[in-house]
């Protein structure tokens, strides 16, 4: 059993979801002149099991399962101006779960 999401898709909706945070990196830098970019994004994958997730189906022995996260988090977002790269936005907690999109969640037995 598995929920997977297109990686162009995730990428999208979480850039989407960073808008804000990237106005206002542009904005901070006075960079008004750059919002159509084009943006440099450097992004973290990373895969982790999630544990034992066995059930109980009806009055049968628990089915052993395990849950696996491939999951990705965006860590810069930068702009280039003349005078080279100029970082907009900088993940703080990279290795937070709270920052990580999901990519892929499954089941493994």
């Amino acid at each position: 059993i598995s929920k997977r999401f297109r990686y162009d898709t995730a990428l999208v909706s979480a850039l989407k979801d960073m808008e804000e945070d990237i106005l206002e990196g542009l904005k901070s830098q006075d960079m008004d002149d750059y919002f159509n970019g084009p943006f440099t994004v450097v992004i973290k994958e990373s895969c982790d099991g999630m544990g034992d997730v066995s059930e109980k189906h009806g009055s049968g022995p628990a089915v052993p399962e395990k849950a696996v996260r491939f999951s990705f988090t965006v860590m810069t977002v930068s702009v280039t101006n003349n005078n080279g790269p100029l970082r907009i936005f900088e993940e703080t907690k990279p290795n937070s779960e709270l920052c990580c999109k999901p990519l892929c969640l499954m089941l493994a037995d």
